[in-house]
């Protein structure tokens, strides 16, 4: 007889529009305004947009020239990772007031198991409750949370009253708010395979789940199994607080296309500069190197190489990214380069096992 999965507590708290909120809490001018973090009205790319930005479509990832076609108001805020940093380590030590057991995500994001908690609250609610409290008393930003029996839900539920709010999905409530949700909702299911699930006339939960294993697996590959459980409110997964890091990348957007190899070696050595600052600080190195191209048309590119030894070493990044760049001719100028390392020396270290707690599915959320 199959072992039957403890229930858990799980909270997962995101931060509303991090970088922005930092932006507009440092700068009371800015309050109130559509800013967009990163990019600029001529180049690069949206890191972060401020809620009122996201009201004229402006979102992350978006050009700052379509940024600013779509909020002709639009403010351009020059990013700050070492302010965010530090935002973040002060909500992280919210979060370990209550539990050990503490995911990051990002910057601005994690789980909780609150199952044990240190507070001895019955109540996910209530310490999700309590704990976005405390992040805008003592922090002064606003955050959501979704608290439900695993980290799939939970972090479906965190988006459902964003800004400042949060969504609890009791146990005996989790098969019908599944069968409920919009496909696109499904942490998982991308652009691309929400229009592939909707050709196959999947666009609830309820249609995903009256799929047999066989089908899914036939049409979305290894995802198909994922997709199967996850939509029967069965994921396993456990918080891990020791999570591993498995890549590390730095890149640049430039002012004006490149469009000669010899004008971006000196690019090259600045970014690769940047990745082994990174890996040392981390006390990390890698195996694989992978140079991003991002062209003046905005396709993507990238190209990879895998050593035979560990490296962190500024030079020995660079030589590899360079040998990279000079594989093939560029289709076009380029507007953005990267360098990543990944297959990193941490993949070999185990994470230590957490113990499974038993709960018994009526309990207070």
């Amino acid at each position: 007889m199959a072992e039957i999965p403890p229930i858990r507590k799980i909270i997962h708290v995101d931060m509303d529009a991090f970088y922005a909120s930092v932006e507009q809490m440092d700068n009371p001018e800015l309050k109130g305004k559509p800013i967009a973090v990163g990019g600029s009205e001529k180049r690069g790319v949206v890191s972060a947009a401020s809620y009122e930005a996201r009201k004229f479509g402006v979102k992350s990832a978006m050009s700052g020239i379509q940024a600013k076609r779509n909020c002709p108001e639009l403010i351009f805020v020059k990013p700050r990772f070492d302010r965010y940093h530090e935002i973040s380590k002060k909500i992280r030590k919210i979060f370990f007031d209550y539990t050990d057991l503490v995911e990051p995500l990002s910057l601005d994001e994690a789980y909780l198991d609150v199952t044990k908690n240190k507070k001895g609250n019955p109540s996910a609610s209530l310490i999700a409750k309590e704990i976005r409290e405390r992040i805008f008393k003592e922090v002064g930003l606003t955050a959501s949370a979704g608290i439900s029996i695993n980290k799939f839900i939970a972090k479906v539920a965190s988006d459902y009253n964003k800004p400042n709010g949060q969504k609890t999905v009791n146990p005996e409530e989790v098969i019908e708010f599944l069968e409920q949700l919009d496909i696109r909702k499904f942490y998982g299911v991308g652009k691309v395979t929400a229009e592939k699930m909707y050709q196959l006339g999947i666009f609830t939960g309820k249609d995903l789940k009256s799929k047999t294993i066989d089908y899914l697996d036939e049409h979305f590959g290894k995802s198909g199994r994922y997709y199967y459980y996850v939509v029967r409110g069965i994921h396993n997964s456990e918080v891990k607080p020791n999570r591993i890091r498995k890549s590390l990348a730095a890149e640049h957007t430039f002012n004006e296309n490149l469009s000669s190899e010899i004008f971006m070696l000196e690019k090259l050595e600045r970014i690769a500069g940047e990745v082994s600052q990174r890996l040392i600080k981390s006390k990390v190195a890698g195996k694989t190197v992978t140079l991003k191209i991002k062209y003046s048309d905005f396709t993507l590119q990238t190209r990879s190489k895998t050593l035979h030894y560990f490296i962190n070493d500024k030079s020995l990044i660079l030589d590899t990214a360079k040998d990279l760049l000079y594989q093939e001719k560029l289709n076009n100028s380029v507007r953005l380069l990267g360098i990543s390392i990944s297959n990193l020396n941490t993949e070999t270290k185990k994470i230590p096992e957490q113990k499974s707690v038993s709960v018994q599915l009526k309990f207070e959320f």
